[in-house]
Order: structure tokens, then C-alpha cells, then sequence
């Protein structure tokens, strides 16, 4: 089990105070990591409590990944506060959904620079850092619209079919070092950004129907593949992409 540990790593979760980034935070906190949380969500304190419970350091940093400079302002703050950064979680993530004639520029492009973007500029400052190292762990929040086209948000699937060559091309680039890059996707999780599906009665039962597992996700059945991912056990896993979807795709 000692493969799984995470015990003296550091980690920035992008996003890591709120929806599906707790998840992540926590599951790092779990396997032994100290969590290093830049968002536009505020603070939360008990949540803190929740991660420091499991023996790490939870470190928030108000930031707005989207602006130029920021990116490498977090990396270098993690660096400073924790000492260094072995693992990079790109979960910082918007959608928008809109009918497609009434989906606009003005609906494309703050999703495509949260999404995709902010994800590039994290990966890029955090490579500066694992490249000298000659280790680390990169894991980019895909998605079940990096494998599907989806209904009324062009953006966010095209964003999230772009993590997921992000994840290759980086795979491609930084396996020379040691630099474990993977993808996540979850299937359908309550969070808020799926509150739109969740609360309608044709596409929650959509949803249900055609999850193999017949139900929607827990935050918890996301933890032990974030694990997986970030730790040791996983070190010949590269370029790869894992759904935790209940057997979404399947049907």
C-alpha cells in the first residue's frame, strides 16, 4: 500500500474549495498530500479543518487563474509556502448552457479560458517545476463530453475534448522526466454545476437511464482514482484518460 502513499507531496487543486474540487482536495489529504487551493471561491474554514483533520496543511490562496501572471503567482506561492509541487489537479471549471443560436462569444469565451486555458497556463508553470525535479503528477478534469458532442453548451465540450488532448500532448512532452500526465472524467455528479440537469425531471431520469449503475455519482466515488493517479502506483500510467461515469459511456 505504500505505492498509494502520498505522504510529503504537495499538491494545487485549481478550484479545490468547491464542487467536485473538494473531492479531490480531500482524497489528496487522504493518501497523506498537504493541498494548496487557489480559487475565486471564498475561504472556507471548515472545509480546512476537514483536510488538515488528515494530518496535511491546507493552504487557500484567492486567485484568478484566468488572468495573465496569475498561474505562475500560484506556483510560486506553493512553492514558498510547502517547498515545492508534486502534483497539479486542473479541476477549475466553468459551463454555460444555451440553446445553440443564443450561445454567443460572449458564452464562449470565459469557458474556454477558465476551462482550457487557465488549465494550459497551470500545466506550463507547474512543468518549470517538475521538469528540474525529474518528478510529478499532473491530472486534468476531463469529462463525458471529452469522448461526446452535448446538447446546448459547445463550449464546454469543446473545452473539455481539448483537456483532453492537452493531457496527450503533455504526456508526449514530459514523460522524459518522470511527469505523469492523465486525465480524469466524471460521469454525472450533483454539483453545482449540474444543477441545471439535476433539476429537471426528463433530464435527471435521462441521466439515471442511461448510467449503467442507474444513479448519479457520489462525491466519494471519485477518491480512490484520484489517488491512483497521483500516487506512485500509477507511474507507468501516461497519457491516459479514466472515466468515473457508472457505465455512462457504455450505453
Amino acid at each position: 500500500m505504500d505505492y498509494f502513499s502520498l505522504k510529503g507531496k504537495n499538491a494545487i487543486v485549481t478550484g479545490g474549495n468547491t464542487g467536485l474540487g473538494q473531492a479531490f482536495s480531500l482524497a489528496l489529504a487522504k493518501g497523506g498530500a498537504n493541498i494548496f487551493m487557489p480559487s475565486i471561491m471564498p475561504d472556507d474554514p471548515q472545509y480546512n479543518k476537514l483536510i488538515e483533520a488528515e494530518g496535511g496543511k491546507a493552504v487557500y490562496m484567492e486567485a484568478d487563474i484566468t488572468k495573465p501572471g496569475v498561474p505562475e503567482k500560484v506556483v510560486e506561492a506553493c512553492v514558498n509556502e510547502l517547498g515545492s509541487v508534486d502534483i497539479l489537479v486542473n479541476c477549475a471549471g466553468i459551463v454555460i448552457c444555451k440553446d445553440v443560436l443564443d450561445f454567443g462569444r460572449e458564452d464562449w469565451d470565459p469557458m474556454i479560458r477558465i476551462n482550457l486555458t487557465a488549465a494550459f497556463e497551470m500545466s506550463h508553470e507547474c512543468a518549470k517545476v517538475m521538469i528540474p525535479q525529474r518528478s510529478g503528477k499532473m491530472i486534468n478534469i476531463c469529462s463525458m463530453f471529452s469522448f461526446l458532442g452535448g446538447q446546448w453548451s459547445p463550449a464546454y465540450a469543446a473545452s473539455k475534448h481539448g483537456i483532453a488532448g492537452l493531457t496527450k500532448a503533455y504526456c508526449d512532452e514530459l514523460a522524459q522526466y518522470n511527469i505523469q500526465v492523465n486525465g480524469i472524467a466524471p460521469g454525472y455528479f450533483k454539483t453545482k454545476v449540474a444543477e441545471v440537469s439535476a433539476s429537471d425531471p426528463v433530464r435527471d431520469k435521462w441521466i439515471v437511464d442511461h448510467t449503467a449503475e442507474g444513479r448519479w455519482g457520489e462525491i466519494h466515488d471519485l477518491m480512490g482514482t484520484t489517488v491512483f493517479l497521483a500516487s506512485q502506483a500509477s507511474q507507468f500510467v501516461n497519457g491516459h484518460i479514466l472515466a468515473v461515469d457508472g457505465g455512462f459511456l457504455t450505453r
